[in-house]
């Protein structure tokens, strides 16, 4: 039985149950779905439902289903890390789609994947798989593979023992090879990934450090294989990776640490 339904737990556990079950690939939700999802039964989904939209939470639009409201979503940018971090990254963000006119995002760390902080996209850039607060593998796209190798040996071991999955024909799913990749990435700074998350997408991504020269995000530039030469994103990534870290508080001499 779903440990919703198990006895002693809380209505704020419930709640909570209700809103984690949206995500970026599940932005609308019916009660018959949130039903299925939570195992509650669907009276109680029902009305936890209907005291969520009453207070802003959750928005009903006119096909009876369900999305998160505007109250949730300003809550949601009082984050401490991510506010500040998008606000003085726009800058950066802004000129390298002026100079390149291709994704550029910004990732923090969450649990075992990287979460899209920030994006700003070309209209007729390449399809991507997440947007703005999606979830993207630590092991195979660009951001991922800066904040993994950036984190603790603990952490790295348990990513790497865990299932890896190949998500195209490219993706690298042999530890051995990505822990050679993650020593690479530590000691440069940056990550170029070729067709490994995304069919005809390739990222450079590059760290964002703190005052305290803790690896607490990553900025890339995803384009269409074949469309831009690395050489050519590269030195612009890295350039606008060091100058926020600067913003940030971090001098040159500040070794970069693990932010796990």
């Amino acid at each position: 039985m779903p440990r919703t339904s198990e006895p002693g737990r809380t209505v704020s556990s419930r709640l909570l149950e209700v809103l984690f079950a949206f995500s970026n690939d599940r932005p609308r939700l019916s009660v018959a779905d949130l039903t299925r999802m939570t195992g509650m039964p669907r009276a109680t989904v029902r009305r936890l439902v209907l005291e969520l939209v009453s207070v802003g939470a959750l928005q009903c639009d006119d096909a009876g289903r369900y999305t998160v409201g505007l109250r949730l979503w300003q809550l949601g940018t009082l984050a401490p890390l991510t506010e500040p971090l998008r606000t003085l990254a726009q800058p950066f963000i802004d000129d390298l789609y002026t100079a390149l006119h291709q994704h550029v995002q910004l990732a923090v760390l969450d649990g075992q994947e990287a979460v899209i902080v920030e994006r700003l996209s070309a209209p007729d850039a390449v399809p991507l798989a997440s947007q703005v607060g999606g979830r993207m593998p630590l092991h195979c796209s660009g951001v991922g593979k800066v904040l993994l190798s950036h984190a603790d040996q603990e952490f790295i071991d348990k990513v790497l023992g865990g299932t890896l999955r190949r998500y195209t024909k490219r993706t690298v799913v042999d530890p051995a090879e990505l822990r050679s990749q993650i020593a690479d990435c530590r000691r440069t700074g940056t990550a170029v990934v070729r067709g490994e998350f995304t069919d005809d997408a390739e990222s450079v991504a590059t760290r964002i450090m703190d005052g305290e020269g803790r690896v607490v995000a990553a900025l890339s530039v995803v384009v269409r294989t074949g469309s831009v030469k690395h050489h050519v994103t590269l030195p612009s990534v890295v350039t606008s990776g060091l100058a926020l870290s600067r913003m940030l508080g971090w001098r040159p001499a500040q070794r970069p640490t693990g932010r796990t």
